[in-house]
């Protein structure tokens, strides 16, 4: 019940692996066992498994409720596109100088954005970690991938980036103090770090959410994603996490996403547009675990509500709106 992933294999596996009785480097057997050892770890974290229909994540499996086959890389790429209408075609807000070195991107998923960094900034070095090598293996020589938990300790030696991206964690940490400070300590001095994230409740201006399938499938979702400790609004809240972890000049955007292509606004009309295609495949992404495991639901009420949400979402009288935050702010170079 496995499937074989489609990316090349990872550059590297950012996990510790205790062994009781492995053996010394002089001994002639160190070398058999390291790559013996090595290449089961690797095995390991690319033996994805399927659930419901849909493929998930195998290192350090459970932690993240959203599955990594096509259907969610492509879904991954449409956002990245909605993003990138709704930033001005930038990929961050944050006033970073001409030449970065040293990039983190938090959660890679697809890979689009570092490869997007990558190019722009052909001297940066980038680096995205992700629970699942599923991006690229095409990758250019100044990207790359490597599979690792962003909430287990860093383990990037003494490396210091000058910027620490993060974009769409909600439903993926269950400490985002902790995360945003190990960030503060592995960036060098002037560093900036970004989030770009959700307030996951659903809202409209005239009610018309209201007794609709749309509603029923957030609020289900919101409180099952909380059962798992996960944060489904992070957004509204990155301002006062970075503030406790020592970052200084923060600046926070609020941006609103449309559920729908129903505004007038031409912008808002395409960012609507967007979401409509994302939730195509994302209100199955999203509820799809954590209804089955969390709520005990089946998979056939997950794929009744979300067919019925979709309906909703296609209709013109339902006016849904998403808020969503940009947060950056600088390491003191103090």
């Amino acid at each position: 019940m496995t499937s074989s992933p489609s990316a090349g294999p990872p550059d590297l596996i950012a996990t510790a692996v205790e062994v009781d009785t492995l053996a010394t480097e002089d001994d002639s057997t160190y070398g058999d066992e390291l790559d013996s050892l090595t290449t089961s770890v690797i095995s390991s974290a690319l033996d994805y498994p399927n659930e419901n229909g849909r493929r998930y994540h195998a290192y350090r499996t459970g932690r993240y409720m959203m599955p990594n086959d096509e259907d969610e890389k492509e879904r991954l790429d449409i956002m990245h596109e909605m993003f990138l209408t709704m930033m001005d075609r930038e990929l961050f807000l944050a006033p970073l100088s001409d030449s970065p070195r040293r990039v983190l991107d938090l959660g890679a998923g697809s890979g689009i954005w570092a490869l997007d960094f990558a190019d722009q900034f052909p001297s940066a070095e980038v680096t995205g970690n992700d629970l699942s090598r599923i991006q690229p293996s095409y990758a250019p020589p100044n990207v790359k991938f490597i599979i690792d938990d962003y909430e287990a300790e860093w383990a990037y030696g003494d490396c210091r980036f000058d910027f620490i991206h993060g974009r769409y964690l909600a439903f993926s940490v269950n400490n985002f103090q902790g995360l945003i400070n190990q960030c503060y300590d592995n960036l060098a001095p002037g560093g900036w770090v970004e989030f770009q994230d959700w307030d996951g409740n659903l809202y409209s201006q005239d009610g018309s959410i209201e007794g609709t399938s749309m509603k029923q499938y957030f609020d289900a979702i919101i409180p099952a994603m909380e059962k798992t400790g996960k944060d489904p609004s992070p957004g509204p809240k990155y301002e006062r996490w970075l503030q406790a972890a020592g970052f200084r000049d923060i600046e926070v955007q609020k941006f609103v996403i449309p559920v729908g292509a129903w505004p007038k606004d031409k912008r808002l009309k395409y960012l609507g547009i967007w979401n409509l295609l994302q939730s195509e495949t994302g209100y199955e992404a999203t509820a799809m675990a954590v209804l089955t495991r969390e709520e005990k639901w089946s998979k056939e009420e997950v794929s009744a509500l979300v067919a019925k949400a979709k309906n909703d979402t296609k209709n013109r009288n339902i006016h849904g709106l998403l808020d969503f935050y940009v947060v950056y702010g600088r390491k003191p170079s103090g």
